[in-house]
């Protein structure tokens, strides 16, 4: 393996393991030995350090990690410091309104509604904090119950769960049956 293709390697191991990784598990994944390896970091530390990038290569105790340089952090802390966009989906969306309308419910409950698993819905939803665990279920194997947050209201500029729009009883029919024409064909199939 020629120097630059041993470099660009031991760049992408150090980016993906994020943590520090030791010398003698990067010399062999590019097939070189441990002080050759060591040669070729130090090389590529002090271009890092006269190119004035910034990421950096950092020796911790016969390990090395790339860093960011730490009078960047600031400009990291700004970026983190702004708020998340949400992107909610058909699906999580779709979950998020069993939630909200028969509060509290069970994972389970959601998923006999949908017909289909909810966990990545549910994970989604507790990550962009507009659902949390509300208890247990006092029944078998003891359900976490879930419930709306504040959140939730503040984004869908609701006072409280009574402003959410009422369903309109002709669409609650026409769910109603189109569920039991599922129903009915996955019985015959």
């Amino acid at each position: 393996m020629d120097k630059k293709k041993a470099e660009a390697a031991i760049e992408a191991i150090l980016f993906a393991m994020g943590d520090s990784v030791e010398t003698e598990k990067i010399a062999a994944a590019i097939g070189q030995d441990k002080e050759t390896t060591r040669e070729l970091i130090y090389g590529m530390m002090e271009r890092y350090r006269a190119q004035d990038r910034g990421i950096q290569i950092m020796e911790l105790d016969d390990s090395f990690q790339l860093c960011t340089k730490s009078e960047l952090y600031e400009y990291l802390i700004r970026i983190a410091k702004q708020p998340k966009k949400l992107v909610l989906t058909d699906v999580v969306l779709e979950t998020l309104s069993i939630i909200a309308y028969k509060q509290p419910i069970t994972r389970l409950e959601i998923e006999k509604i949908r017909g289909v698993k909810c966990d990545h819905a549910v994970n989604k939803l507790i990550e962009y904090n507009l659902i949390r665990e509300l208890g247990r279920l006092d029944a078998p194997g003891r359900p976490l119950l879930f419930g709306t947050t504040e959140d939730f209201l503040r984004h869908f500029g609701l006072h409280s769960l009574e402003d959410l729009p009422e369903m309109n009883p002709v669409q609650i029919e026409d769910f109603k049956a189109e569920a039991e024409e599922e129903v009915q064909m996955k019985l015959e199939v």
